[in-house]
């Protein structure tokens, strides 16, 4: 059976429900504060809990934020390629989650900087797994020369979905190059697609995108409520699919891409077409903004009711 890799990284969430950012200089008082395991592990719960097997393939380190990722990585059932860190805790990351939903992140690696080729090249790819690639693996020149070299080598009976990640406004556009190279998928929001491609129209933006990664491959953009676009480049004609959204009260955003994200692969791994496998991303994702926390995303059974229902 297809099993996806996920090359990303799980760190820690510290997770504050705040009414607005504060203004520069200013200080606000957080309604609720949690601290979770985030990062890569909810693409992974997303996919296991829709009947993909995972294997984690990130580093963890030893500390307080090791342990409590360690224990997340245990209750969902995900397995990891490799041992711990020693002496090095793992990363955080603080979430401040708006009253909208609306949710601004700040990172700090820990162990899981430490990734590169070596461990990479450690993954026993099988036949049909699927590879996940997050933008944040370029956040550490290890990570990121790691990457640009192992992509090469991944078969091409593989099929590898990219990730930019919220960091494309602060890293430099040229290390994303031998990730668009290799992905069969490449899958932003909008905010990241206008960023990578400075256009506003996301139509646009998607056609752009799919121009970027290798003929064939798409780009699939998310625009919240709006329908996914898909987008894909032949013989250099590009065509745009809009698949629909379901309209929910959303009351945090947070990890609603990497729902959708594992969602996604898991469509793909029995056997969807990406369409298909997108309007099932659409509907976990639909469903984990109406909940709270980074891990929200539904059970396949779940997800099951709501398209059911939506037919």
């Amino acid at each position: 059976m297809p099993r996806l890799i996920h090359t990303g990284s799980v760190i820690v969430d510290v997770v504050m429900t705040i009414d607005r950012l504060p203004d520069p200089g200013g200080d606000t008082v957080a309604s609720s504060s949690e601290l979770v395991a985030g990062g890569a592990l909810n693409t992974m719960v997303a996919a296991r809990r829709d009947g993909l097997d995972v294997l984690y393939a990130g580093l963890t380190g030893t500390g307080t934020f090791a342990s409590i990722i360690q224990a997340a990585l245990g209750a969902n059932r995900l397995d990891s390629l490799l041992p711990p860190v020693p002496d090095l805790d793992s990363g955080y990351c603080v979430a401040l989650v708006q009253g909208d939903g609306e949710r601004t992140f700040i990172t700090h690696l820990g162990a899981e900087g430490q990734f590169g080729y070596e461990h990479l090249a450690a993954i026993p790819l099988t036949a049909g797994d699927l590879v996940f690639v997050s933008g944040y693996s370029l956040a550490t020149k290890s990570n990121a020369e790691g990457l640009a070299r192992w992509l090469g080598d991944i078969p091409e009976d593989n099929i590898v979905l990219v990730d930019p990640s919220p960091l494309v406004s602060e890293l430099p556009c040229g290390l994303y190059r031998p990730l668009f190279d290799r992905a069969d998928i490449l899958s932003c929001n909008a905010r990241e697609a206008r960023i990578l491609t400075g256009v506003e129209s996301l139509e646009d933006g998607a056609r752009e995108l799919a121009r970027r990664v290798r003929p064939g491959a798409a780009a699939v953009v998310r625009a919240g409520a709006h329908a996914t676009i898909i987008a894909r480049t032949r013989d250099e004609a590009t065509t745009l699919t809009h698949v629909p959204t379901f309209p929910v009260d959303a009351v945090d955003t947070n990890g609603a891409g990497d729902a959708h994200a594992g969602v996604l692969l898991s469509g793909l791994a029995r056997g969807l077409s990406l369409e298909e496998a997108v309007l099932r991303a659409n509907a976990a994702a639909s469903i984990a903004v109406t909940r709270t926390g980074p891990t929200s995303a539904p059970t396949a059974e779940e997800t099951d009711r709501l398209l059911a229902a939506q037919t």
